[in-house]
């Protein structure tokens, strides 16, 4: 069997092992290091995995994930998530749909502090379907809106997805930040108005609120203020060239164990137990990297890449067709894998041929990752609509999915336009830099 063979078989074996449930980072493990074996010889790949887990380990821009992983999790456990989710709830609860609204617009806040998707949908999901219930909105609509609105977690900076698909391009993580904000804002507005033409078109899932007097709406927006704060200086020092982003992490994340003890509102236990769930995390994400960077010399020296290239190329789609078609292929297989696994068996794949046409990789960065956060409430696997599920047992799983539809038509809305206007994502790390 030629090298091409043996790269496309290992690509078939690593989706079975998958298929059978074993974890990814191990699945990809075995691919490479075998694969990698079997075309180099043991000794090449005995190197590999000990040079590529030393590099991985030791990599100061790595220090980003626990960092910011742990200013979420600090955030969650001190309750500042809550006080996101009151101030917005205080400013547009009264009107219809403005409960779900507001919960859009805390899973906003709180992505900008987790990075997290599952972390913003389990927290807001605890936070928000409560209060939603209780107002007798559609179980369809209340769930949906956490689900999705979750999914601003991995565009909104700081994004995890950012970061893996930093290290694996070796693209600047300050660049990609920034240039998911704009995105990041756009789905939000879209969101919001999926709600608003639901409210109006069924006025019965989207009931209005309370409407709180004005000495209560700004308590709870003054109750805000602090953690606003820690999202202006984090992410607003690295669009100001004051922080590099593993400073910005570092920032972040002391603001928020100082804000919350001096609060009184996070004791040890809390910041113990937050501290526990980053590092279990962080371990999670190293080990998917350690793999990613074991299969992709193996993809390299198999040649897949330039196999797949040519196919494409051969199609004759042209720039615009050919990046149509990577962003639908990352659509479906995001209705079966999960989005870190999308990312690092697909960038070896697909990165040199999006860089052998001339896009600019920032940009399909934010289109990739925006692609990622749709496979999240994709039927069959869709982890923040099972994530939504184990807050709310008593809703079906089907009108969870059925509840997410519209945000994901929204989400289909987002890309195309910031495919058709590249500069939404580009402004922002464009002028930072230039």
């Amino acid at each position: 069997m030629n090298e091409g063979g043996i790269g496309l078989s290992g690509l078939l074996i690593l989706l079975v092992l998958l298929a059978l449930r074993v974890p990814v980072a191990f699945a990809m493990f075995l691919v490479g290091f075998f694969g990698i074996a079997i075309l180099n010889g043991l000794p090449s790949a005995m190197s590999l995995l000990a040079s590529e887990a030393f590099t991985l380990g030791t990599s100061p821009e790595l220090v980003v994930i626990p960092l910011f992983i742990l200013m979420g999790n600090v955030a969650s456990a001190s309750g500042m998530s809550r006080r996101l989710y009151d101030a917005a709830y205080a400013a547009i609860g009264h009107v219809r749909g403005g409960l779900a609204s507001a919960t859009v617009i805390g899973c906003g806040g709180f992505a900008a502090l987790s990075g997290s998707s599952v972390a913003s949908a389990l927290t807001m999901g605890k936070v928000a379907l409560a209060e939603m219930q209780r107002f007798n909105y559609d179980p369809r609509l209340s769930t949906g809106v956490v689900a999705a609105g979750g999914t601003l977690g991995i565009l909104i900076p700081p994004s995890t997805g950012f970061v893996i698909y930093a290290i694996l391009t070796e693209q600047s993580i300050g660049r990609l930040f920034i240039a998911g904000i704009l995105p990041g804002l756009l789905l939000l507005a879209l969101f919001v108005t999926a709600i608003s033409l639901i409210c109006w078109w069924r006025p019965e899932m989207g009931p209005a609120g309370e409407r709180r007097p004005l000495g209560a709406k700004l308590r709870a927006l003054a109750g805000a203020v602090p953690i606003l704060g820690v999202i202006l200086v984090s992410i607003g020092g690295i669009y100001a060239g004051l922080f590099s982003p593993v400073e910005a992490a570092a920032v972040g994340a002391g603001l928020v164990i100082a804000l919350g003890a001096l609060s009184g509102n996070l004791t040890l236990a809390q910041l113990w137990s937050a501290s526990k769930d980053s590092v279990a995390t962080t371990a999670t994400v190293m080990l998917i990297l350690i793999g990613a960077h074991m299969i992709s010399p193996f993809l390299a020296l198999a040649h897949v890449s330039t196999i797949v290239g040519s196919f494409i190329e051969g199609l004759g789609l042209g720039v615009t067709g050919t990046l149509v078609m990577i962003l639908a292929l990352y659509l479906v297989l995001g209705c079966f894998l999960e989005g870190f696994a999308m990312l690092v068996l697909t960038l070896p794949i697909f990165f040199p041929i999006v860089t052998a046409l001339g896009i600019d990789p920032i940009w399909f960065g934010v289109l990739v990752v925006l692609t990622l956060e749709m496979g999240l409430i994709s039927p069959p696997v869709g982890i923040n609509v099972f994530i939504v599920k184990s807050v709310a047992p008593d809703v079906p799983l089907g009108q969870i999915f059925r509840g997410v539809l519209p945000f994901w038509a929204m989400m289909l809305v987002a890309l195309a336009i910031l495919i058709a206007f590249p500069q939404i994502s580009l402004v922002l790390p464009n002028s930072m830099f230039d």
